[in-house]
């Protein structure tokens, strides 16, 4: 093993709950199990060689509502301090659907999900396809928690507190969320289904779940999960692509307005599932220009010439080890070898130097967040520059596409 294995190792060893069958992403800030975190830890421990990969996906999946819908969370030990829903073991909200990614990964790696699990999976799938699609055929969400970028500028035009650096509070903008809540409404199996004051379909979590089902399409050899993401995908170009930014917008529903175009680096991520090289190109190039999202321990969050930008502050401008990885798959996909390589250095040198942190500042590594975090440990994967895990063909190009 070599030394980024052996850290990995250790990170998830001291996070991991033998008797709940999972990691906590942090003892302290994160005692509970969160969806795509444990989505992402098993995919770690399979590239460990660890069988735990395989306890890692039934956990996350073992919280699933009789509707379809997967948790955000499952409490550990206790109910969450926020509310989060009327059910007593599990939030009614979702999170990025990283399970279906999870599973071709662990199925490649020679840890095959159980046909209850992958049962699971599909069933998610199928009810983000079924309960949360727009006439037009894009996936919606119903709360910040549920975009996975709870604090992003792009929700600032929904009423939530500090558009700038100056005027931006966490604990502000955390009571806000915490307030949203109350404006959710929820189906009969206790799963939130719509609110009054946020609803918005974000170009990143349709991305997520186009990738997700083209993922779990390829391992299943499933035609209708194969069908759905390429509608998906193209609907996400032909609504979401913007022209002038040369990333995907957000479509607000329900609240929103301008800062749904907000340069952030979440506006890279269909390029894992676009068929369309310009655009894919446009978007991922954008992640080492220093003048968006380009940084030494990069890429930044928000683009560093935006007024929002702050390196530092939650979701304002910080590098995060889970878009980075998802970055790297895109970047392989549409072969940017090189720039692949230098995302998978610049990601392991932050884990480094941030003490394996939840995030980190770009600019120079500091750790920020909790610490150590187990999701930090996706270094792993992208340390491989050989290792399985990109878009299944299904999406892929069917040619080659220059770096130049």
């Amino acid at each position: 093993m070599t030394e980024v294995d052996d850290r990995v190792c250790a990170l998830l060893e001291s996070h991991w709950d033998d008797a709940r069958g999972y990691c906590v992403p942090n003892p302290t800030t994160y005692p509970h199990l969160w969806l795509w975190d444990s989505c992402f830890h098993a995919i770690v421990w399979a590239h460990l060689g660890d069988e735990r990969a395989l306890r890692e996906l039934d956990a996350t999946l073992a919280g699933q509502l009789p509707s379809g819908l997967v948790p955000h969370m499952r409490y550990g030990g206790k109910r969450s301090d926020s509310y989060l829903g009327p059910l007593e073991a599990t939030s009614s909200i979702t999170q990025p659907p990283m399970f279906g990614h999870a599973a071709k990964v662990l199925a490649e790696r020679g840890f095959m999900p159980s046909a209850t699990t992958l049962d699971r999976a599909r069933r998610g799938l199928d009810w983000l396809w079924r309960e949360r699609r727009t006439r037009e055929g894009l996936i919606y969400v119903v709360h910040p928690w549920e975009a996975g970028n709870d604090h992003s500028p792009r929700w600032d035009d929904f009423g939530a507190p500090g558009r700038t650096p100056e005027h931006y509070s966490r604990p502000a903008r955390t009571a806000w969320n915490k307030d949203r809540m109350y404006d959710v409404s929820f189906d009969d199996a206790g799963g939130a289904n719509w609110s009054s004051s946020f609803v918005v379909c974000p170009a990143a979590f349709n991305a997520y779940v186009a990738f997700n089902l083209a993922e779990l399409a390829e391992l299943l050899h499933d035609r209708e999960l194969a069908s759905r993401a390429e509608q998906l995908s193209e609907t996400i170009d032909a609504l979401l692509w913007d022209q002038d930014e040369h990333l995907w917008s957000d479509l607000p529903l329900v609240g929103g307005g301008p800062s749904s175009k907000l340069p952030t680096s979440d506006g890279v991520m269909p390029a894992l599932v676009t068929a369309d090289p310009a655009k894919a190109l446009a978007a991922l190039r954008q992640l080492d220009d220093p003048d968006r999202f380009g940084a030494p321990y990069g890429p930044a969050n928000v683009a560093r010439s935006h007024p929002s930008y702050d390196p530092s502050t939650y979701w304002r401008g910080p590098a995060w080890p889970p878009l980075n990885y998802l970055f790297w798959l895109a970047a392989r996909r549409w072969y940017l070898d090189g720039a692949a390589e230098a995302l998978a250095s610049r990601s392991i040198d932050g884990a480094l130097q941030s003490g394996w942190a939840e995030y980190w500042n770009p600019e120079d590594g500091i750790g920020l967040g909790a610490a150590p975090q187990t999701w930090t440990g996706l270094v792993i994967a992208m340390s491989n520059s050989n290792s399985s895990g990109g878009v299944p063909a299904v999406l892929s190009p069917s040619e080659g596409v220059s770096e130049q």
